[in-house]
C-alpha cells in the first residue's frame, strides 16, 4: 500500500517562497514519476509539474521559473521548492505518484494549503 504525505504549506506573503515536501511509503519511488498538482477553490486540479526516475522535469507555464521540483530517493521525499509566490498560487497542492497509461496518477496524497495574501 502506497501511501503519500504532503507537508510545508502554510500563510506566505506575496513574493515569499515556501518548500513542500511529500514522504511516502510503499514502492511510490519506484513508479518512475511523480507529480504535484493543485487546486485552487471553484477551479479544477492541474499539473504544477513532474519529475521522471531519470530526473527529467515538467512545469505548468505559469510557474516555470519560479518553482523547482526535486527528490530525494533517500527517505523517499519530493520536493517541490516555490519562490515569487502571488496570489494566484493560492491552492490545495497534492502530491502524486506513479502515473498511469492515461496521463493520470494512481496514488495521492491529502493535499496541504498554500494561502499566498497581497
Amino acid at each position: 500500500q502506497v501511501q503519500l504525505v504532503e507537508s510545508g504549506g502554510g500563510s506566505v506573503q506575496a513574493g515569499g517562497s515556501l518548500k513542500l515536501s511529500c514522504t511516502s511509503s510503499g514502492a511510490a519511488f519506484s513508479c518512475g514519476k511523480m507529480a504535484w498538482y493543485r487546486q485552487a477553490p471553484g477551479k479544477e486540479r492541474e499539473l504544477v509539474s513532474s519529475i521522471r526516475w531519470d530526473g527529467t522535469t515538467n512545469y505548468a507555464d505559469s510557474v516555470k521559473g519560479r518553482f523547482t521540483i526535486s527528490q530525494a530517493n533517500v527517505g523517499n521525499t519530493l520536493y517541490l521548492q516555490m519562490n515569487s509566490l502571488t496570489t494566484a498560487d493560492t491552492a490545495v497542492y497534492y502530491c502524486a505518484a506513479c502515473a498511469t497509461d492515461s496521463g493520470g496518477y494512481t496514488y495521492w496524497g491529502q493535499g496541504t494549503q498554500v494561502t499566498v495574501s497581497s
